[in-house]
């Protein structure tokens, strides 16, 4: 089966929305209502469907991804927390994420905490490994999420996701669809990080990775566009493109103040657009996936509908 008509954002403009509310990867619970939410929201006086729509998209909503929920509230020293119950959302995921692609839809994964982006990518991952061919990934989160069970203070698993994309962390994480790592360290990039940990500051250096994330720093000398523009670079030496997964807490909480993960000094309004347009028109992406959406800790569905927005920038809605 190939994996050429395969769609993406500017090719035969069909979509696939999925979800998959999974919180518990999270040590605060909400996330896993950000997929209903997101869906509902009325950004431009319609459904998150009915608005890609009118940017020429064929939409068709899978649905949501059966999460397998714990019955029982992990210990403290629990570490990776909830992991038997977060394996087999995963290979749920698995399951509904290759339908997806074997449709040949563009895959718009809603989130559910950042946890969720070790099973996406790995399937999707798995699905051009299949066919001998790699991607590459961009992420944009306030955190490394390059944690392992070893380092991380707290076990949640949504501190842990790229590290196992990379090979590095819990066996059954890493090896998850049977081959690891998932992603090459030279074709992901990183963007936005302000919040580390003492290990993932040495485990970004370990792997030579340190040119790779462009810090609030970074923005803050350079800017948006220069950082956004080499991260593409990066991902795009892939030979297949790349897959996106953007966590809302890369935003400042004055612009989006329902996630759970929350860091003062973040991206702008702005600068959120600006970095999903210049994806969209730079083009190469093979899925959008955006996460960490809290609506019980929302404010005035502030958060809800700028996740309905930047959904559209990333599908290429521009201003005129």
């Amino acid at each position: 089966m190939s994996f050429e008509n395969i769609d993406f954002p500017g090719k035969n403009k069909k979509v696939g929305i999925i979800g998959v509310p999974l919180g518990f990867g999270a040590g605060q619970k909400g996330s896993e209502l950000g997929a209903t939410a997101i869906r509902l929201t009325n950004v431009c006086n319609g459904s998150l469907a009915a608005n890609i729509a009118q940017l020429g998209y064929q939409v068709k909503d899978y649905g949501d991804v059966e999460v397998i929920k714990p019955n029982y509230v992990a210990e403290a020293r629990e570490n990776p927390k909830y992991k038997r119950e977060i394996l087999a959302t995963y290979a749920n995921v698995a399951k509904s994420l290759k339908e997806v692609l074997l449709s040949g839809d563009f895959p718009l994964i809603l989130g559910g905490d950042h946890s969720i982006a070790l099973g996406t990518f790995s399937a999707i991952a798995s699905f051009y490994h299949e066919q001998k061919k790699e991607i590459g990934m961009i992420w944009l989160d306030a955190h490394a999420d390059i944690n392992t069970a070893e380092s991380s203070p707290s076990g949640n698993v949504h501190g842990m996701p790229l590290a196992a994309l990379l090979g590095d962390g819990d066996a059954d994480f890493v090896n998850l669809e049977g081959f690891a790592p998932k992603l090459n360290p030279q074709y992901c990039a990183h963007v936005g990080a302000r919040d580390l940990d003492l290990g993932e500051k040495r485990r970004i250096r370990g792997l030579g990775m340190r040119e790779n994330f462009f810090t609030m720093s970074d923005i803050d000398r350079r800017g948006m566009l220069a950082c956004i523009e080499d991260a593409v670079k990066i991902a795009s030496k892939a030979p297949d493109g790349y897959a996106v997964t953007f966590d809302v807490d890369i935003i400042d909480p004055r612009f989006a103040p329902g996630s759970g993960t929350l860091v003062r000094g973040g991206i702008t309004y702005r600068e959120a657009h600006l970095a999903l347009e210049i994806i969209a028109e730079r083009g190469g992406m093979r899925s959008f996936e955006i996460v960490e959406v809290n609506p019980m800790l929302d404010e005035s569905n502030i958060t809800v509908e700028l996740a309905g927005e930047l959904i559209l920038s990333a599908l290429g809605k521009t201003i005129l």
